[in-house]
C-alpha cells in the first residue's frame, strides 16, 4: 500500500468555534486501538462534547465519540473511552498554566489524517458570553451581506 500524504479531515467541532474565543492552537497525536484507527479511516468521529484534561503532566481526550468498528470482534473498543494525546512537555506546561485561569477549556477543533497518522488539534479557548456569539453572528452577516453587494456590482459592471 502506498504512504498517503498531506491532510484528510475525519471530523470538525465547528460549535466549538461559536461558543468559544480561540486563544491558541495545537496540534497532537493520539494512543489509539486497531479498530479505532479503521473506525476513524471510514470517516466516522465525533468531537461535539469533547474536551481535554490535564492531570501529572498527561493530557487527556475526553466524550470524543469514535463508533465501534462494524467487522471488530471482542477487541473492540468502547466508543467514548478517554485517549491519551501525545505533546511535546513544554506544549502541556504550556496549557497547564494557562488553562488555571477562569473561563479558559481546552476543546478539540479538527480530527485527521496527516500523512497516514491520526492527529488532532486542540485549542485553549475562553467561553464566549451570549451577546458576544451575537456580535460574531453579526459581524459575519454584514460581511455576507458587503460580500454579495461587491459581486453584484462587478458582475453589473462585466455585463453592461
Amino acid at each position: 500500500m502506498a504512504k498517503e500524504k498531506g491532510r484528510k479531515l475525519i471530523a470538525q467541532n465547528k460549535k466549538a468555534r461559536h461558543d468559544y474565543a480561540i486563544i491558541d492552537t495545537y496540534e497532537a497525536g493520539l494512543v489509539l486501538t486497531g479498530t479505532e484507527v479503521k473506525s476513524l479511516r471510514q470517516g466516522r468521529a465525533s468531537l461535539v462534547d469533547g474536551f481535554v484534561q490535564l492531570d501529572g503532566h498527561e493530557a487527556w481526550l475526553h466524550n470524543v465519540h469514535v463508533p465501534e468498528y462494524t467487522q471488530g470482534t471482542w477487541t473492540n473498543h468502547s466508543a467514548r473511552r478517554k485517549r491519551k494525546l501525545l505533546l511535546h512537555r513544554a506544549e502541556i506546561e504550556k496549557l497547564e498554566s494557562k488553562s488555571q485561569e477562569t473561563g479558559h477549556a481546552i476543546v478539540p477543533l479538527a480530527l485527521y489524517f496527516k500523512d497516514g497518522r491520526a492527529k488532532i488539534e486542540i485549542a485553549l479557548a475562553r467561553g464566549k458570553k451570549e451577546y458576544d456569539k451575537r456580535q460574531t453572528l453579526r459581524e459575519k452577516q454584514d460581511r455576507r451581506e458587503t460580500d454579495r453587494a461587491v459581486s453584484a456590482v462587478r458582475r453589473k459592471q462585466q455585463h453592461g
